[in-house]
């Protein structure tokens, strides 16, 4: 008992000195002593919990106590009342404030003194009143103090605890001592809602705290937004993570939470823009809510204008308009100043319309007469018209046009007549000899400037012999009036030379001047008499060579129909007719006796000080690849990369190194990488060639998947074809065409390379397949090579069309985890590799048709070129994409799990689709569950840190692809 008046003693203290008070907040109370007063009424068991009141300034305090600390095994039990449980609500939070004395305080405590006490719930439908039974309650937690009351300064614990999950109408607390002292000051129990609120012009109900709950708002009134708002409500009882905005109506603009009209003299056009403008000039005053402000009469806007720009009228004529004739002939140069009305605008242009009038008729002057720089669209006030005749009357008119032009019933144009008037008549610049026999000259002549319409001049022609000493005498002029500028002159001397001149006749005071004089000579007599001759006899020679050129021509027809029989059977029926071009023919260099011979015949030998090495990118089959600089005279120093032989090679491995060199040096190609020339004459073998700064394509396509568009990786693809159709023509046989094997420059233009390993196969196990004949790349190989061993340009194909998928994947590994016998086998049944995600239709299709089976049903790599040229040229035809199937790309039958559980973790999953540099993102965000993955949506994905497009495509595609109960993870077939 002492210790109970102890503890009254203290709670008075602490009610006297500190008060009791709790902080407010957005809970709802269920259950809160305090406030009950001496209403309470909670039960409790015999000589246990005491309720305690205390006084403090005219205000009643209850607590309940209980110290019985003398006694052992202790068992008080105290109950609230029965709390109801309203709809909806799954979980409730407890908040207990209590006082605890500290055991070591009592004298000579016993054995039996705890510290902590219980606290229980018990479900129920109905309130049981005073009926009490301890098998009913279920244990919650073991309430502990953080601190225990030594002396007279309480120390006053405030804990709060979660039940859950409730879902009975409501339920008891019960509160055990087992032989503590203890004072239960207060105990509230409550839940959280997320209070109604406005975000982003979305209104949200008041939404009870749960687990993280999504909740959907509706757009404020005179407001909208492309999906439906949604926000989350915390357990916390906070909004968080809102997801969609609303934006106002045109006429309205947001003022806090809501969308007000605009006012008289303002105008919103759209929902996009933020808030009302100002009413732009020349507009009438708008009403409120206005979405445009009309143009005052006589203003207007162009259809391109936006309804924020102010309008404008149209402009008025161009003034002071001025011809002026140049010094060429037949050209005149018309100028004038702007109008001085341009009505606001920043577009004015001008036109000029030409016509020529006679008699009071005007006609258009037609397509003879030419503008600089133009008819139309000027905007310098100043243009030059060519090709007009003299003595015409023509009539310019040039008019001013704006954007809103089209709204004016009248035109702003201004004219001007004038005529172009040379007193000169023109002059001839040069006499033709258009033919000539034994006794006679055809000549014509040009003049200086084109004669007008109207007028028809006359000409004057002399001609006289040249005499053989050179001396002139002019009695011996014979003169011709013409009236057209050719002529037909007879009755000459054979194989004599004729002085020629010619006058255009004008009028008496001017006459116009001579042309320079020109000499032409009549043909000899036998030299006529033998072209006459010559002529019959070349008829007939024609003849007789075209017959021939028939009968050949029919010859060879036949003779290769015959022989594309012979080739076209079982042995290679995949080359046509029109493939058998007469191109440079490939030359094996193991075709030779002496492979030296073939080393010498095809490279070019470098000094070796031209080289100079900067740092080792690689290592080749035979040694390391460095990149190093080559001078050579007369050139600039370039970029190359050097290929070494490694010390202590036999005379085998060096011509097996050199092989390559042989290889490459015949081919000449701007998507074939270049052989610069070798080091042989030297203690180091080098090979070098044009440095490729963006190394294997592979490797560069990796991890810059969403960065190049379809258009740009299309080229690239057009590239690689263009270099395998020149080695097809050559009757080249790649054998290892992969993008491993393709090289790219600075500028992004890819190169085929790696030629000496189409004899020597990568070595790498998992990427080959050992056969009698060697070792064969599996994942690129055409089936009939890998079983016959059968490698023909069809082959290559069949791998560029590998290449294809590789690149449009950005680099993926062809078949993913797949065995090589699993490659095989679901080669051999008819599957193919499934479209890349975002792979355009055409380009798809086109790695299907590479993938035939019958290998003369593939297409030629001309035939690729020229398709893919097709698209490039036509970029619209890629906007169609390809199915996309996620299950294929993400795990295949192999690496599933023994228990048909494709994934067991996230990171897993993560890993399996390229993606591990998320896996921390979704540890942080909670998401630790492939349950919790299932559940996500394309903003969730954002919100926990996805942000390029292309990695959130690869993971919504993969999600989308896990809730398919049937994903078969197979491949599709053609």
């Amino acid at each position: 008992m002492c210790g109970i008046m102890a503890l009254r003693r203290l709670l008075l203290l602490l009610f006297i000195c500190q008060g009791f008070s709790r902080s407010q907040s957005e809970e709802q109370i269920l259950l809160d002593m305090s406030a009950s007063g001496s209403e309470l009424g909670w039960l409790t068991t015999d000589d246990g919990w005491e309720i305690v009141q205390t006084v403090v300034n005219g205000t009643l305090f209850y607590s309940y106590s209980v110290c019985n600390i003398d006694s052992p095994e202790q068992d008080n039990w105290l109950r609230t009342t029965f709390i109801q449980r309203r709809p909806g609500i799954s979980r409730v939070s407890v908040e207990l404030r209590f006082v605890v004395r500290d055991c070591n305080t009592f004298d000579g405590a016993s054995v039996a003194c705890k510290e902590t006490f219980n606290l229980y719930i018990s479900e129920a439908d109905a309130d049981v009143g005073t009926n009490f039974r301890k098998g009913q309650f279920r244990k919650v937690a073991t309430i502990a103090s953080d601190e225990v009351t030594h002396g007279r300064v309480l120390k006053v614990n405030a804990e709060t605890r979660t039940v859950e999950p409730l879902s009975r109408r409501g339920f008891y607390l019960a509160f055990q001592d087992m032989g503590a002292c203890v004072a239960l000051l207060s105990a509230r129990v409550y839940y959280k809602t997320c209070p109604s609120t406005v975000q982003s012009l979305a209104e949200f109900p008041e939404t009870v705290a749960d687990a993280l709950k999504e909740v959907e708002g509706v757009c404020v009134e005179n407001a909208i937004s492309p999906a439906t708002p949604r926000n989350y409500c915390s357990a916390d009882g906070e909004w968080v993570v809102p997801v969609g905005q609303c934006q106002c109506l045109a006429g309205y603009e947001s003022t806090g939470d809501s969308c007000q009209a605009c006012k008289p003299g303002y105008f919103k056009p759209s929902i996009q823009s933020k808030f009302c403008q100002v009413c732009p000039d020349n507009t009438k005053p708008s009403e409120a809510g206005a979405t445009e402000c009309q143009c005052e009469e006589g203003f207007y806007r162009s259809p391109s204008d936006p309804p924020t720009s102010p309008c404008s009228a149209p402009p008025s004529a161009p003034r002071d308009l001025s011809s002026s004739a140049l010094s060429a002939e037949g050209r005149l140069q018309l100028s004038w100043s702007p109008p001085l009305v341009t009505g606001g605008r920043s577009d004015l242009t001008y036109s000029v319309v030409c016509e020529h009038c006679n008699g009071g008729q005007c006609v258009p002057c037609g397509d003879k007469i030419r503008f600089e720089p133009g008819p139309a669209g000027l905007q310098d006030t100043l243009v030059v018209v060519t090709d007009l005749d003299a003595h015409l009357n023509y009539t310019f008119t040039v008019e001013a046009h704006s954007g809103v032009s089209q709204f004016s019933t009248e035109k702003a144009a201004a004219s001007l007549t004038t005529a172009l008037d040379y007193t000169d008549p023109p002059k001839v610049t040069f006499i033709h000899l258009d033919d000539r026999s034994a006794t006679s000259l055809a000549l014509s002549w040009t003049l200086s400037r084109r004669p007008p319409a109207h007028i028809n001049h006359r000409y004057e022609l002399m001609y006289r012999r040249k005499d053989d000493d050179g001396e002139r005498d002019v009695t011996t002029y014979t003169v011709l009036i013409l009236e057209k500028n050719s002529v037909q002159i007879a009755d000459l001397t054979p194989d004599t030379t004729y002085i020629v001149r010619v006058q255009v006749l004008g009028s008496e005071v001017n006459p116009g001047s001579h042309s320079v004089e020109h000499e032409f000579q009549t043909s000899p007599l036998a030299e006529s008499q033998i072209q006459n001759k010559s002529t019959l006899v070349m008829g007939a020679v024609f003849g007789i060579m075209v017959i021939l050129l028939v009968v050949v021509a029919v010859l060879l027809l036949r003779r290769r129909k015959m022989n594309l029989r012979g080739r076209g059977g079982a042995e290679d029926p995949y080359f046509s007719p029109d493939q058998l071009k007469p191109l440079k023919t490939y030359v094996d260099p193991h075709m030779y006796e002496d492979p030296n011979i073939a080393i010498q015949k095809f490279v070019t030998e470098i000094d070796p000080s031209a080289i100079s090495k900067q740092k080792v990118i690689g290592v080749g089959e035979f040694g390391e690849v460095f990149r190093g600089v080559m001078k050579a005279r007369g050139r600039a120093e370039v970029d190359v990369a050097i290929k070494t032989l490694k010390p202590g090679y036999s005379e085998k491995q060096r011509l097996d190194f050199l092989s390559e060199a042989s290889i490459m040096g015949q081919f000449s190609h701007p998507n074939i990488i270049r052989l610069e020339g070798v080091v042989t004459k030297f203690k180091h073998i080098m090979i070098v060639t044009e440095y490729m700064d963006n190394g294997a394509l592979d490797t560069y396509l990796k991890g810059r998947d969403g960065e190049i568009p379809p258009y740009q990786l299309v080229g690239m693809l057009r590239g690689i074809a263009a270099g395998m159709q020149y080695l097809s023509d050559m009757s080249y046989v790649h054998r290892d065409l992969a993008a491993r094997n393709i090289l790219v420059n600075s500028n992004l233009e890819c190169k085929v390379s790696d030629f000496g390993l189409s004899r020597v196969l990568e070595d790498d196990d998992e990427g080959t397949y050992t056969t009698r004949g060697g070792k064969i790349p599996i994942r690129w190989t055409a089936p009939e090579a890998i079983a016959y061993r059968k490698f023909t340009s069809a082959s290559d194909v069949w791998s560029f069309g590998i290449v294809m998928w590789e690149v449009m994947a950005f680099g993926e590994r062809p078949y993913w985890d797949m065995s090589n016998h699993e490659v095989m086998k679901t080669i051999n049944e008819a599957f193919r590799l499934p479209a890349p995600m975002d792979c355009p239709s055409a380009i798809y299709q086109l790695m299907l048709q590479c993938w035939q089976h019958d290998r003369s049903k593939r297409p030629r790599f001309l035939d690729i070129v020229n398709f893919l040229d097709k698209l490039l040229r036509s970029p619209e035809s890629l906007k169609t994409i390809a199915d996309f199937d996620p299950r294929v790309s993400i795990r295949l039958p192999s690496t599933s799990g023994c228990d048909g559980t494709v994934f067991r973790t996230v990171p897993e999953w993560l890993e399996s689709i390229r993606m591990s540099q998320y896996s921390e993102s979704f540890a942080r965000a909670g998401i630790t569950s492939m349950e919790q993955v299932l559940s996500l949506r394309h903003e969730d994905i954002r919100n926990i840190g996805v942000r390029l497009p292309g990695h959130l495509k690869r993971i919504a595609y993969s999600i989308l692809g896990l809730k398919d109960e049937t994903s078969s993870l197979s491949v599709f077939a053609v």
